[in-house]
């Protein structure tokens, strides 16, 4: 029998008869706990909060236990396949690790992006390496592995600027664009605003804009001669509210596939289609950007149907193995984790996310073979059904 995801169970069994108990914990509470202890308090608060009174965030969490896997049985899943299909590549699973800001300072050597890089190589999950990273992006592309890995983009307000950025990530090897949308602008943070933290502010994850030849010929001097000046020129062209006219642009300077990250509207969905996307990303930001939303999952299955076959990838609110189950039988291609490996790595480095990301997929794992979904194409709408009658209509 092939090996499988869920085989890393056995592992940690059969390392249990030698006296070997885990060095990570198994559940998100205790993860998150690990790593509050590990970081500094303005970095835990960055990470872990959301927008408002993070309504919305919660929103995210709890919109999964509202629907429930019907089991299947005498199907005789011995054997599972959850690989994908996603612009021409083979992924050994849905699972990716979705873009993150501050990834880079939740490791303890403060190399964290590095750090999970070296995880996506070890685990074959794709990362989505955001623009603000502390090494730039071609030193974190060097530690793919082969692995296929995906390039956020926050679009300046600097066109020259951001065809820079994307031709270097061309040249690095990355597969796919992903553009964020719903952060020109920061959203309203009460627990970053009460600790005044704000981590580009004060020079940190610039590193994707202080090498870039072009962001440096905006600068009078160096970044590394002036360093306040380098990030009050961030601050000024940080931000581009792209609007649909910016579309034709974008798609002229790249022929990797683009993705609109934040797109929680079926009419969007089509008009990046029209626009000639190659495919949308289904995400509130986790709850970070605007409180009092929809939680994105109730979004995801109109996002889907007016993809009409686009590639859907989805995040917010991920916590589990069984919601990538559930977000993949309500139609995303790919589901994305952001919290839990940010909080395995400043627990434990590569090694803490490799942790993470195998358990999420240990779990959905055996959750397909327990309830006899062999494939992810057995996950599908009619195998959820609503936990107390409040989920919003899958069909």
């Amino acid at each position: 029998m092939t090996a499988q995801f869920g085989d890393y169970q056995d592992e940690i069994y059969q390392d249990g008869l030698r006296g070997i108990v885990p060095p990570f914990p198994m559940s998100f509470e205790e993860l998150e706990a690990r790593a509050r202890a590990a970081l500094p308090p303005s970095l835990v608060s960055y990470v872990a909060g959301g927008a408002g009174n993070e309504h919305t965030q919660r929103a995210n969490v709890d919109a999964f236990t509202e629907w429930g896997l019907i089991p299947r049985m005498l199907v005789g899943s011995v054997e599972r396949d959850l690989s994908v299909d996603l612009f021409g590549l083979r992924l050994p699973s849905p699972l990716m690790m979705a873009p993150i800001g501050v990834v880079g300072l939740c490791a303890q050597d403060g190399h964290g992006d590095l750090a999970v890089a070296r995880a996506a190589a070890g685990t074959g999950v794709p990362m989505i390496a955001s623009t603000l990273t502390v090494d730039p992006m071609e030193e974190v592309a060097e530690q793919f592995g082969g692995v296929p890995g995906f390039f956020q983009l926050y679009p300046p307000d600097d066109r020259e600027l951001a065809e820079s950025l994307v031709h270097r990530a061309e040249t690095a090897g990355f597969k796919g664009i992903v553009v964020t949308l719903d952060t020109w602008l920061t959203g309203w943070r009460p627990r970053d605003l009460s600790t005044s933290n704000f981590p580009q502010l004060r020079g940190n994850c610039l590193a994707n804009y202080t090498s870039d030849p072009v962001f440096r010929s905006r600068l009078d001097r160096t970044p590394e001669e002036d360093p306040p000046a380098a990030v009050a020129h961030w601050a000024k062209t940080f931000g581009n509210p792209l609007t649909w006219d910016d579309l034709p642009w974008l798609r002229s300077i790249t022929q990797l596939p683009l993705l609109l990250k934040g797109i929680c509207h079926p009419d969007d969905v089509r008009r990046a289609r029209d626009a000639g996307m190659d495919g949308v990303y289904c995400s509130n930001h986790g709850g970070r950007q605007a409180d009092g939303g929809l939680p994105a999952l109730d979004t995801l299955p109109a996002v889907v149907d007016a993809a009409d076959g686009l590639p859907v990838v989805f995040d917010s609110g991920v916590r589990s193995g069984a919601d990538i189950v559930k977000a993949v039988a309500l139609g995303a291609t790919a589901v994305a984790v952001g919290r839990p490996y940010a909080y395995g790595l400043a627990t434990g480095g590569t090694q803490g996310v490799v942790h993470v990301l195998r358990a999420l997929l240990a779990e959905a794992d055996l959750i397909m073979a327990i309830d006899g979904y062999p494939t992810l194409a057995d996950l599908t709408r009619e195998a959820l059904r609503p936990t107390r009658g409040t989920a919003a209509n899958p069909q």
